[in-house]
């Protein structure tokens, strides 16, 4: 889960991939790229890796 602009996003985590929205993704870099417009790395936009040794900020601990 994230939230990005006051709204929040979900993503379903599948054997072959993603799905968010109803759609399937390849990874989650597809899928932030969904959601913003822009190129991010999926995993610290979903606050799943850390960032210069802290945890990427925006992401979620749910």
């Amino acid at each position: 889960m994230r939230f990005w602009n006051d709204r929040r996003y979900e993503v379903i985590v599948l054997a072959d991939g993603y799905e968010f929205e109803g759609r399937t993704f390849r990874s989650l870099s597809a899928v932030a790229r969904e959601i913003t417009g822009t190129r991010w790395n999926g995993k610290v936009f979903f606050g799943l890796k850390k960032v210069y040794g802290r945890k990427a900020e925006g992401g979620s601990d749910a």
